[in-house]
């Protein structure tokens, strides 16, 4: 029997990557029925006119369902997909524009944006969780795709429900470092250790050998760090963590630039307009620009193999239980996995060094203070998320700060205006 899959933001314009993704997994994941749910029936209708004819162009099979009903979409689904944006890039555009007014980085997914995001998410997707236990198949999975990542996947869990946490960032770096040392990516294996949004590749290793020390130069200058720093650290960071390392600099080289939210918008409309082509019938280029590269990869790879319970091994964000031995378990780690029916597996690692496990702690705990703050709606709570937030902390940058944001996502905070 075949799988059925809910997409939750269907309508959004990464969705024929990942429709692309699935359709060419047939024989691991075998899809009688892919539905897409969105809350606008224009765009959804725009994004699945283009999802069949990819589909029928491959010959594929299935059925292609289009639905604004939540409880239609998730009946009797086996893995629900979640790449929702709560406010869409309209609330996008104040988390990159509020925090750079005090000083700060303006950015969607770390910082004071990824704050804001994540009180607006994680009820929302909290809610949904809920009805995907009462609708979906038994055993389903809630695969995440919406940011903040491991947040949200950390909400869900601690929620008790059945998820899993995906981001591109560990397949990007695998895909170029395969393309570097010219083999397969099957090849290559990432010692991928931290939090979602704040990793280091600890370990590149290409038939078994590591070769992290023949990229770390070249992958500085990749992430936008001095090659000194990455050499000192001896791990390769992610492009994420110029945040931290170097966020003086990014706040003042993005004074004076165009948001990437107004980029995104741009491109979206542009996109949108292609897709109304009747005749187009695959990919377009200008997707690449759209960002997520590797998300269908990502995506239909976690759902094949979770479904095929094919026991290979994947970078997902999942709870550490122990993996990394000097983090609660109770934590959501981003590290590989072993993927078969029953879940991700993390692999046992070393403990981080200190330089990393520092860093690491003062995120996990302004994490589980945000997800405190959009549980409850508690004012306290969220004050003291930024607090801990390194890329915030002083109080008198907070404390005003937390006021602004909560009044640009008012619409979207119920629970912090109730009535």
């Amino acid at each position: 029997m075949g799988v059925r899959i809910a997409v939750v933001g269907g309508g959004s314009t990464y969705t024929p990557e990942l429709v692309e993704g699935l359709a060419t997994r047939g024989g691991r994941l075998p899809i009688d029925e892919l539905v897409l749910l969105d809350i606008d029936p224009e765009r959804l209708a725009v994004v699945a006119g283009l999802a069949r004819r990819m589909l029928a162009r491959r010959g594929w099979t299935g059925r292609l369902i289009e639905t604004v009903d939540r409880d239609a979409a998730l009946d009797g689904a086996d893995f629900v997909v979640v790449q929702l944006r709560v406010g869409g890039q309209a609330a996008r555009l104040r988390d990159e524009t509020i925090p750079p007014r005090f000083g700060l980085i303006g950015q969607e997914t770390t910082g004071a944006g990824g704050f804001a995001k994540a009180l607006r998410t994680i009820p929302v997707v909290l809610e949904l969780a809920e009805a995907v236990d009462r609708r979906a198949a038994p055993d389903a999975w809630i695969v995440n795709f919406t940011n903040p990542v491991g947040i949200v996947t950390r909400a869900l869990l601690d929620g008790g429900h059945r998820a899993i946490g995906l981001c591109n960032v560990a397949i990007g770096f695998q895909r170029r470092f395969a393309g570097r040392f010219g083999v397969e990516p099957d090849r290559v294996e990432l010692e991928h250790v931290g939090l979602n949004h704040l990793s280091w590749e600890r370990a590149i290793r290409v038939d078994g050998a590591d070769r992290l020390a023949e990229v770390l130069d070249e992958g500085a200058d990749e992430v936008g760090l001095p090659t000194d720093l990455v050499r000192m650290l001896g791990v390769l960071p992610s492009y994420y963590l110029r945040y931290y390392y170097r966020t003086a600099e990014v706040v003042a080289e993005r004074r004076d630039r165009r948001t990437r939210a107004e980029e995104v918008m741009e491109i979206e409309r542009d996109l949108l307009d292609l897709y109304r082509d009747p005749a187009l019938d695959t990919k377009p280029a200008l997707l690449d620009q759209r960002g997520g590269a590797y998300y269908s990869e990502a995506a239909a790879q976690l759902i094949a193999s979770l479904h095929a319970g094919t026991g290979d091994v994947q970078v997902v964000d999942v709870r550490n239980g122990g993996a990394l031995p000097d983090l609660p378990a109770d934590a959501v780690v981003e590290i590989p996995a072993r993927i078969d029916r029953e879940g991700a597996h993390p692999l046992p690692l070393a403990p981080l060094a200190p330089e990393l496990r520092g860093l690491v702690q003062a995120v996990l705990a302004y994490e589980e203070l945000t997800i405190l703050a959009a549980r409850t709606g508690s004012r306290d709570a969220a004050l003291k998320a930024l607090l801990a937030n390194p890329l915030v902390r002083d109080h008198e940058v907070a404390a005003p700060l937390l006021a602004v944001l909560l009044d640009g996502s008012r619409v979207e905070l119920p629970r912090f205006y109730p009535g």
